[in-house]
């Protein structure tokens, strides 16, 4: 099976290359569980974690993960570097590549920017997208598609048929697009739920439902996702007032004894507790937002390692020699 060069976007993934993925994460959370906490597979390489956005969680995420594939880390943060000063993207670009740089993450407020750091070819490795404006964040719908599927779907491996709501901020979220795609492509049902302000032009051509109202159908999801309001993009009124939106999309306990059993909660961080989600919700049985960063670094593990290395099947021979 061959795996793309880059990962800029659910895009790049088949089925097939997506389903191996989550296969090999779940391979690397086995071997994290015992002994050997540590593989030699990228011994030598220099994995570069390009952030020009804030971001704690994405990052040590992406650092932890190279680490326990043996490769040295350069954490690159735009604040407080020649970027502050002016420098470009292309030439930044080119100082990391003359550094020796086998990979790069990056993570940047504008659209597209992964994919032009891939394609002017100015780093010669992966580029591996860590979100970029409000256009994708791919390893984080990779983790929940993981997460989702050891909860729900263990036994199968598949998500099909399973019923999943994206709550929320819809329009200003890289994550619920990537999520919408992955989650289709590997059998689920999507509903996105949010007020239609909330929603982006040109969402009813993609493969999901559309709804306004999370109680008309609360009852039938396996897995809802809530989602950050994210103030920062905001330019303008969206909604009356926070209150008014946690009363009509926040998930609350009185929304959680609705479900059906077995359902759970996820949610991509950092959260707003009191608005999209109550800590009762947080904290409750039914959460696994803690599996979420969890799960996280055994995703980004594996595309580092398929990325970097080629063949999942290489896995099995390494933990073996």
């Amino acid at each position: 099976m061959k795996f793309p060069r880059h990962l800029l976007s659910i895009g790049d993934l088949s089925r097939e290359s997506a389903t191996a993925l989550l296969d090999t994460a779940a391979e690397l959370a086995r071997i994290s569980d015992g002994q050997i906490k540590k593989l030699p597979t990228l011994r030598g390489r220099t994995v570069v974690n390009l952030f020009f956005e804030d971001s704690t969680r994405t990052r040590i995420s992406f650092e932890t993960a190279a680490k326990r594939l043996s490769a040295d880390v350069i954490n690159f943060v735009a604040k407080g570097s020649s970027v502050s000063k002016g420098e470009s993207l292309k030439d930044t670009a080119l100082t990391l590549q003359a550094m020796g740089a086998d990979a790069v993450i990056i993570r940047h407020h504008a659209s597209g920017a992964p994919q032009r750091l891939a394609d002017a070819g100015w780093i010669a490795g992966p580029v591996i997208n860590a979100g970029d404006g409000t256009h994708e964040h791919p390893t984080q719908a990779l983790l929940d598609a993981f997460t989702i599927r050891h909860h729900l779907a263990k036994d199968r491996g598949t998500l099909d048929g399973l019923e999943i709501a994206i709550v929320g901020d819809i329009l200003h979220s890289r994550v619920a697009r990537s999520n919408i795609f992955l989650l289709s492509m590997l059998g689920a049902k999507v509903t996105v739920i949010a007020p239609a302000t909330l929603l982006p032009v040109g969402i009813e051509s993609w493969p999901c439902s559309i709804s306004y109202d999370l109680d008309d159908s609360i009852e039938k999801f396996d897995a809802i996702m809530a989602l950050r309001i994210q103030r920062e993009r905001m330019e303008q009124a969206f909604f009356p007032s926070e209150r008014e939106y946690s009363r009509h999309y926040g998930l609350n306990g009185d929304r959680l004894s609705r479900l059906k059993s077995g359902a759970i909660l996820l949610h991509p961080g950092p959260m707003n507790r009191g608005v999209e989600i109550d800590a009762k919700s947080a904290d409750s049985v039914r959460s696994v937002i803690v599996d979420q960063v969890t799960n996280g670094v055994f995703v980004r593990m594996a595309v580092l390692y398929l990325l970097l290395s080629g063949s999942p099947a290489n896995l099995a021979e390494e933990v073996k020699g």
